[in-house]
Parts: structure tokens; sequence; C-alpha cells
């Protein structure tokens, strides 16, 4: 059976401190999302006040915002351990029991993805969230047996892409629930400022706005464009200036807006292969030769959030922003044919 505690491990222990050390500890230190960080300072604040364990906490939004170093935040400013699983990993109610009863008073038990947990699963975890027990049943049939089991109070802090997955009951057992949203190019530079002092990389203002333009508002697409121009700039020795950041980025296929190889491509068949649209999503995922829940979950969100496509009932449709940063004249359309009457029918 597959371990449901999950733990990545990057390849080195060095990869593992730098990862850790670009994690902010703290809210204080957290970068962005100021209404969020505001909501649980005092969530935190008041727990901590009455001596008992925060309520459970759901963290929504796209991928790479921080709801993973939000939890650990969590953890650290409650003085309270920490325990990491994910959802894929916990597939039948007995994963969740055996996580579930191994815990010790306080603790805040992290599930990323939680959308992906078995239902099985997730109606246990109703029971244990509310009244922090669980009923395990021995044998089968007719002389089936279920044994209530008291767990120690914890925090459960839930991660989810896809919010709109979750289940209502579920979702309503959440004492608090924070959306995440894109950061602007103030944080992100910010997010970058920070991360360059880490990596000891000297690197301009101006370098630092040209990768915040390029990361589509998520912070760790903004520390992964640096670590690459870090390493641009370490090989061809010529510094960390606005000349390395456009030559790093154009050799990784970042363009200005941030569109990356497979961003141009699907944007690029719609324009060109399908006249701008309207197309639809599997016959696009078909000429791009990817599946078509990538192209719709990865791709299509940050190209319809900037502009470049639209979602219409007859398919995905190019707008003018597209034809205009791709370079290319909308094709004309023919002329109308003129209605027959009389003796032309």
């Amino acid at each position: 059976m597959t371990d449901p505690l999950v733990w990545l491990a990057p390849e080195s222990e060095a990869e593992v401190a730098f990862e850790g050390a670009l994690r902010p500890k703290s809210l204080a230190e957290f970068v962005g999302q100021s209404k969020v960080r505001g909501q649980l300072q005092l969530l935190l604040q008041a727990a901590g006040m009455q001596n008992r364990t925060p309520d459970h906490i759901l963290l929504a939004g796209p991928p790479g915002l921080g709801k993973t170093t939000l939890a650990m935040i969590v953890a650290h400013e409650s003085n309270r351990p920490l325990r990491m699983s994910s959802g894929p990993a916990i597939q039948h109610a007995g994963d969740l029991a055996a996580v579930l009863s191994s815990l010790v008073p306080g603790e805040v038990l992290f599930i990323d993805e939680i959308h992906r947990m078995a239902r099985s699963a997730e109606e246990m975890l109703y029971l244990a969230m509310e009244d922090f027990r669980i009923d395990i049943m021995v044998g089968k049939g007719a002389g089936a047996t279920s044994i209530p089991l008291d767990l120690a109070p914890f925090t459960l802090v839930g991660a989810t892409t896809r919010s709109g997955l979750l289940p209502n009951p579920l979702r309503d057992r959440f004492g608090f629930t924070a959306h995440l949203e894109f950061y602007d190019t103030a944080e992100l530079e910010l997010v970058l400022e920070r991360a360059a002092a880490l990596l000891e990389l000297d690197i301009d203002r101006v370098a630092l706005a040209e990768i915040a333009g390029r990361c589509r508002g998520t912070p760790r697409i903004a520390n992964r464009l640096l670590r690459r121009v870090r390493d641009y700039a370490l090989v061809k020795g010529s510094g960390a200036g606005i000349d390395a950041v456009h030559a790093a980025l154009e050799l990784y296929d970042v363009d200005e807006l941030g569109l990356d190889r497979l961003d141009r491509a699907v944007m690029q068949t719609v324009l060109t292969r399908f006249d701008g649209g309207p197309v639809g999503l599997n016959t696009l995922a078909v000429s791009v030769g990817e599946e078509s829940e990538t192209v719709e979950s990865v791709v299509e969100p940050f190209l319809v959030r900037i502009g470049l496509l639209t979602r219409t009932p007859r398919g995905r449709v190019a707008t003018r922003a597209a034809w205009k940063h791709f370079g290319l004249t909308p094709a004309v359309e023919p002329p109308p044919k003129p209605a027959l009457f009389g003796d032309d029918l």
C-alpha cells in the first residue's frame, strides 16, 4: 500500500536547503496576499489567546501562489508540529485513519490537492473535523461492528486548485476559507528581490522588473525564472543584467508576456490553422499533440486571463490582442452571397 504521507525530496541536501530558504517562515516575511495574511494573523492570534487549536483552514487558488508555504507558516506561527500528505495518496479510508490516529495533540495536518481524496476518506474526514473522532468498521457482513476512536485535537489545512470539486459537506466544515489571487508586478518584484538576496545574485531593479513581467503572476514561476537567469549569468560570465535576462528567457522560450512553448503552439494553431477560431477543445488538443485536460487546465486559464483567447459555445476564439501579439493579420471572411429571389430560385 502506498504510504499516505508524501514527502517531496529533491535530489540533494543542498537543494533541500535552497528550497527551504526560499519559503518565508512567517506571515511577516510572506509577500502579497495581504487580505489573506491579515485574516490568518487574526485567526492564529485568537487561537493562541484562547489556548486552543486553530480552526480548520482551506486554501484555494491556482498552483504556485503559496498554499503549501502558508500551511507551513500556520504550523510555525502556532508553534505546532506539521504533518504533510496529499489527496491522491489517500485512496482508502484506512489510509486516512492511519494518519489521523497518529497525530499528536495540536498537530497541523496539511493535505494538498484535497479534492482528489477518495470519497470514503472524505466521509470519514467529516466526523474527524467536527468531533475529533472516527468510526472504524471491524468485521464484515452481519457481524460487522463499528468501533469509535477518539482523536487528538488537530488543525486541518487543505489546499485545492479546484475548490468547486469539493463536496459541500467537506467545504462547510472548514472554519476559514482563503482564496489566493494572482500577484501583481510590484509584489513579484519584492518576491524576486528576496530570492535574489538568498541566491547572493547581484541583479538590478530593471532586470527584476523584466522577470516579474514574464512570470504569469505566480511566485513559483518567478523563482524558477530567476534561477535560470542566475544559471545563464554564471555560465556565460555576463552578469545578471537586462541583456542576460533577455537572452536567458529567450533561450528557455519565455516571451515578454510569459508565454511558453505550449502556449504559443496553442495560439498559433488557433490563429493559423483555424483562422482564429472557433475551434473545439479536442480538435485543438490533437492539433498541438497534448491531452485535452492539459490544454484546458494548464494553458487556457492564462491565455484567457491575459485576453488572448476566449471561450464560446462554439469553441475557442482568438482575440484581436492575440493577432497583434503574434504579428498576424486576421483572415478576411468572404462577403456573404446575395439572396436569390424570383426567377433566380
